[in-house]
């Protein structure tokens, strides 16, 4: 249904302020694979990002694709292995993982991009040695002798140094920067990085005036299961030490709270699949996650 045109007025009046209040800023949008859904989810998610490109936000997006990744393997009938809830990645594994998040899925975010008009870049962290990463590993305890043990994750990544030289040539030009979480090693080797992780690795380096985290939840909920619009960091720290966070949130509350140690002025943790999730949370009073802030 078609709607009115005094309407559809009204609407991009009330937008005005927040278009203001964003001009010529940046800001990430962390796009989980998990949140992007059916082709027409993925086609409404790039002309969003178009749109805010055109009302003279810099975006800058860093896709995952965890169960893409995981389908090829499961295709190329390479199992996985998982330590405190990351990939193990072996030599065999990364080869794929690169494949997959530098490749198909990047290169089709760029083309949806670009058939909604706008002009996106696809890039990972090897380009520009952009992201530098340091090997990872993971504490986990022993369920049968409760003890701690460290696991080797392979070629699994932590951002260590984060180059602008690239995104500083493309932010302000109409360039969108499409951003695979597939990082250098000092010997020009390749990590694989939590996309949360290398998200807020660029974000903290850009100053971003937002990091918005889509996933498949609509945020940080309460113990009555209601989301919580409004987190500090000291209320953050609060809930996980009372157990109201937990489980997989924790990772990304942490993640919000580390972008916002970098310098980045506010963290969000939103559903992707609500249609249209980024316009609602930047350019309207009705914000559709958890803003977690200093």
């Amino acid at each position: 249904m078609a709607t009115d045109p005094l309407e559809q007025a009204r609407i991009l009046s009330e937008a005005l302020p927040h278009m203001q209040q964003y001009d010529e800023e940046i800001v990430v949008v962390k796009y989980g694979g998990h949140a992007m859904g059916e082709e027409q989810t993925a086609r409404d998610f790039a002309r969003d990002i178009v749109l805010l490109e055109q009302t003279a936000i810099n975006p800058v997006v860093v896709h995952g694709g965890g169960p893409q990744i995981a389908a090829m393997l499961k295709k190329l009938g390479i199992k996985s292995e998982f330590a405190g809830g990351l990939r193990i990645t072996d030599a065999a594994t990364v080869e794929i993982v690169e494949m997959v998040l530098a490749g198909s899925i990047n290169k089709q975010i760029v083309g949806y991009i670009n058939a909604a008009g706008g002009k996106a870049v696809g890039l990972c962290g090897k380009d520009g040695n952009m992201v530098q990463a340091r090997k990872g590993s993971r504490t986990v305890i022993d369920p049968d002798s409760n003890i701690e043990k460290v696991v080797d994750l392979g070629f699994v990544g932590e951002p260590d140094k984060v180059d602008l030289t690239v995104l500083n040539h493309l932010l302000g030009k109409d360039l969108i920067p499409v951003l695979a979480p597939v990082a250098t090693s000092d010997t020009g080797g390749t990590f694989n990085v939590n996309a949360d992780t290398f998200a807020r690795a660029i974000a903290g380096a850009l100053k971003a005036k937002r990091l918005l985290l889509l996933t498949d939840v609509p945020g940080v909920l309460d113990t009555s299961k209601k989301l919580i619009h409004d987190l500090s960091v000291a209320d953050a720290r609060r809930l996980i030490a009372d157990g109201t966070i937990s489980g997989g949130m924790i990772p990304k509350v942490e993640t919000c709270i580390y972008a916002l140690d970098q310098g980045v002025e506010g963290v969000v943790i939103m559903d992707g699949k609500v249609p249209h999730a980024v316009l609602l949370e930047l350019l309207t009073d009705h914000g559709v996650g958890t803003l977690v802030h200093r």
